[in-house]
């Protein structure tokens, strides 16, 4: 039996991709790696059958056209046989231990029937070059060692949200929940977490740095230029989260509040980079992105132009963009990314 599915999708990833693979290798057995060479160009699709040969019944090479980064997460969701489900990007790494670690919690959850929905770790923005590396941890909000309902949870700070690097997820929820990522779309990251997480009833805290977010490509989907090239994908999952999760259909009322508070995150995210791109065409598509909301999403219009951020972008004016781009400059630099 599987207790860990771990999808790495992998694209022209043959530079680095065996070091994210064998700090995997460690979880024996109990973990299926399922290495998704999406269409590459290069030598990744040998590197993966490679790993396949050497670790069969732990390691698989899937092989699939070009779907983006989306539909490799998909591909290996549809072949996961493990009871949680994580996803590992290539460039990333995990911490061998605290794999171990978290292979005793979930062996110990599989022997008692404890169906526990999300468990939450910690990661580090490991960035290129960086003296002083942020680590994001969560105890302030989210008590440790034991089985947590959302009642149970505390106030997550500003820029302290549950990323795709922090959660692994019971894959029968991920199927329940209807998850599915556009294909040849980034920052899908998004949605794989907020779309489940609006079903999750049980989570558990492992209060360890178990992920490795490494930052410092040139080409790296997250670099603030590379994003604002790539405005029209991230508008794409802010519209598909208001699309996908209906917030007043959200029963737990703290559950409903994080969620709500990760949208406006994510609102404010595509914002911002709208006003740092500044051309007429931009700050033209952030005028849009609000009225096209009130129109066809109107209580999530409401929603988030009652709250903080919400209502400084939602006013529209200079003074607005100047404040919201004075504080995304100072999160760059206490959080370490971009």
């Amino acid at each position: 039996m599987k207790l860990l599915s771990v999808t790495v999708p992998c694209f022209n990833s043959q530079d680095y991709m065996r070091h994210c693979i064998e700090t995997l290798l460690p979880g024996g057995e109990e973990v299926e790696i399922l290495i998704v060479d999406d269409g590459s160009q290069d030598g990744t699709a040998a590197i993966a059958d490679e790993f396949q040969e050497k670790y069969p019944g732990i390691v698989r090479a899937i092989h699939q056209e070009n779907a983006g980064h989306g539909g490799a997460v998909m591909k290996g969701l549809s072949q996961a046989t493990g009871l949680y489900f994580k996803v590992v990007d290539s460039d990333d790494w995990v911490d061998p231990q605290v794999l171990k670690n978290l292979l005793d919690l979930l062996r110990r959850f599989h022997r008692e029937n404890t169906g526990v929905d999300m468990v939450v770790s910690d990661f580090v923005y490991d960035k290129l070059g960086a003296i002083h590396k942020k680590v994001m941890r969560y105890p302030h909000a989210i008590p440790t060692g034991r089985v947590l309902h959302w009642e149970d949870v505390g106030n997550f700070a500003k820029g302290r949200y549950l990323l795709m690097h922090s959660v692994i997820y019971r894959t029968q929820l991920l199927r329940e929940s209807g998850l599915d990522l556009p294909s040849h779309t980034f920052y899908v990251d998004n949605l794989f977490v907020y779309v489940p997480m609006a079903r999750v009833r049980t989570l558990y805290y492992v209060d360890q740095v178990f992920y490795h977010y490494f930052i410092g490509r040139e080409d790296q989907s997250v670099q603030e230029q590379v994003m604002i090239r790539r405005i029209n994908q991230q508008l794409r999952v802010n519209w598909l989260m208001f699309e996908q999760v209906d917030l007043d259909k959200v029963e737990n009322r703290r559950l409903r509040r994080y969620l709500l508070s990760y949208l406006e995150i994510v609102t404010t995210i595509s914002c911002v980079l709208l006003f740092r791109s500044g051309t007429p065409e931009h700050l033209a598509m952030e005028r849009s992105f609000w009225k096209d909301m009130a129109r066809d999403y109107p209580r999530h219009y409401q929603l988030l132009s009652s709250r903080f951020f919400g209502r400084v972008l939602s006013s529209r004016t200079a003074l607005a963009r100047h404040f919201t781009l004075l504080v995304y400059g100072i999160s760059q630099k206490v959080f370490g990314f971009n």
